[in-house]
């Protein structure tokens, strides 16, 4: 019985898939997107996005537990120069699977993992910026005298736009 049992072993022993994700998660942090089964993308994600939280910390020893978890040097000062500086605002959620169907040979599902920051088509920097510069800060309506001071001219112009309607008639 597995129950509880959380991890998805891919049909391989733990040594096997300790290596499997570690280049996997060095092939996407060298190239941004890579193309595996569903099953594998999935458990990439859990694997790298602690990862990427870690490369936010520019310190010895985080760049010692990166390295630790990918061994691969290239990849680790990859990870720290380029996708950290990209991915330094944002907290959490720095992948994105996307299906893109079955494979030919064995029907098996496969998708596409990517670094979110690094795709240009759905993240559209320019407009993000317009959409946070429209945002304003509303304040609740005064309660009182000055509601009733509002209604007043509301009601003004109301009478002076129809007296000003029957004069031109």
């Amino acid at each position: 019985m597995r129950h509880g049992d959380k991890i998805n072993n891919l049909g391989r022993k733990t040594a096997h898939r300790h290596a499997l994700l570690m280049n996997l998660a060095c092939a996407l942090i060298e190239n941004k997107r890579i193309f595996t089964t569903l099953a594998k993308a999935k458990a990439l994600r859990t694997y790298v996005e602690p990862i990427i939280t870690k490369s936010k910390d520019d310190s010895t020893h985080s760049r010692r537990m990166v390295f630790s978890y990918l061994k691969n040097k290239e990849a680790v000062s990859s990870l720290f120069k380029d996708v950290a500086g990209k991915v330094a605002d944002r907290k959490g959620g720095y992948t994105r699977i996307i299906k893109t169907g079955n494979r030919q040979g064995d029907a098996a599902e496969m998708a596409m993992i990517e670094l979110v920051d690094f795709n240009e088509i759905y993240s559209n920097k320019k407009g993000t910026e317009t959409a946070s510069a429209k945002k304003t800060t509303r304040r609740s309506r005064a309660k009182g005298p000055a509601k009733k001071a509002t209604d007043k001219k509301t009601t003004e112009d109301k009478s002076s736009s129809t007296e000003e309607e029957k004069s031109a008639e």
